[in-house]
Order: C-alpha cells, then structure tokens, then sequence
C-alpha cells in the first residue's frame, strides 16, 4: 500500500514545545511514521521568515532555504550596525528556524515553505491596529492532497484542522484510506467525528518521539 504523509505544521505544532510540553525528535518522528504505516513521502508545509528576499511566488513553489539562509547570514555579517537590537535578534532567531528546515531536509521530509506574510489587524481591545504574522498553508496542503493522490493509497494526515475536512472526505469517497495523527486538544470535533477509530492523538507518543535532554 502506497502510503503518504501530510504534515500541517502550523496546526500540528503551533506554540512549538512552549505549546505541546515537550521538545519533538523529528528524526524520531520520521522513523516512527515510517516503521509504523510504511510512508515513503512525507510533506511537511509551514511558513517560513524572508525578510526583504527576492521570492518569486511566480516562479517558486516553496521557500528555497539555502539561499535564504545565505541572504540571512549576509544581513547580520554585513548590516548588523545599521539594524537595532530587536531586530538583530529576530534575524538571529529567524536564521536558526531555517537551519531548523535544512534539518529536517536532510532527515528526508520534503518542504513546502511558504514565505510569512506581515499584514495589520485592528485590535479592539487596544484600540489600535497591530501588526501580526501568518504563512497559512491550508491552500497548499490541500492542493498537493488532490494532486498526489493517484500516487497513494493511505495518507496520515498530521493537523486537526477542520478547514481540511471537505478534501478528506472526497478521498475516503475515492476508496483511500485516510488516518488522522493530531494533537486531542486542537483537533475540531468534527475532523475526530470523521476519523473515528482512525484518529491518533498526538500526545500520546511523547515518549516515543521527545527529544533527548543533551545534558543528560
């Protein structure tokens, strides 16, 4: 059985270990998909910090990290005294996230990086507008869902997010077999109502796939 993985970052893993308790081994993860349901993909979509890189969404379909990590490193080798404190720390952070990608790049899952998108919301309760962040990647996910799917006859979908719902129903109708892996507490109740016996709470591998205390 041809069997794929797709993972939903930003829902999966949203509020990173602050959120979920504990640190995930996404080497760990990997071979546990792998021995577990036999995956031979696994894409992972998230969002990723560019600042002023010249990403072509035209011509590019994920955000090339290589490159990103090279204009990064060049604006706080080259421009650090011309950039304050706070955003010198935001590179510095920003920089490790795309390290994090390569990571995972050269663990073997295959990136779908969309650029994060700075946009203005008016906030009511401080009466002023504020700035927030979103890379969302729903469309994304659900494009290669459909445009993989003569390619596989399993997918474990990795996110409780239940924008995905009318796409997961179409490929159970399709005769593919459709597990949920997510976190219980960020699951829609109507994403577990589809899965049924089919859903895997997240949670409960934390000691399957926590990352080990180097200083132990």
């Amino acid at each position: 059985m041809r069997t794929f993985v797709f993972i939903d970052a930003s829902n999966l893993f949203y509020g990173g270990e602050k959120s979920l308790g504990w640190k995930i081994d996404y080497q760990k993860l990997l071979n546990y998909l792998k021995e577990k349901y036999g995956i031979s993909r696994a894409l992972y979509f998230g969002g990723a910090e560019i600042y002023d890189f010249n990403y072509n969404y035209l011509l590019q379909d994920t955000v090339p990290i290589e490159d990103v990590a090279r204009h990064l490193l060049d604006k706080i080798k080259n421009k650090s005294d011309k950039l304050d404190d706070v955003k010198l720390i935001l590179i510095n952070r920003h920089l490790k996230r795309i390290k994090f990608y390569s990571k995972l790049k050269s663990f073997g899952y295959e990136l779908h990086l969309k650029p994060v998108k700075l946009y203005y919301d008016y906030d009511e309760d401080q009466q002023m507008l504020v700035s927030k962040r979103k890379a969302n990647c729903d469309v994304d996910m659900t494009f290669y869902l459909m445009k993989e799917m003569d390619n596989f006859d399993k997918i474990i979908v990795l996110s409780g997010d239940g924008d995905f719902l009318p796409v997961l129903k179409y490929l159970r109708e399709q005769k593919k077999e459709v597990v949920v892996l997510a976190r219980g507490p960020r699951t829609a109740r109507e994403i577990r109502q589809f899965a049924g016996s089919n859903f895997r709470d997240f949670e409960y591998l934390k000691y399957m796939l926590k990352m080990e205390d180097k200083k132990k």
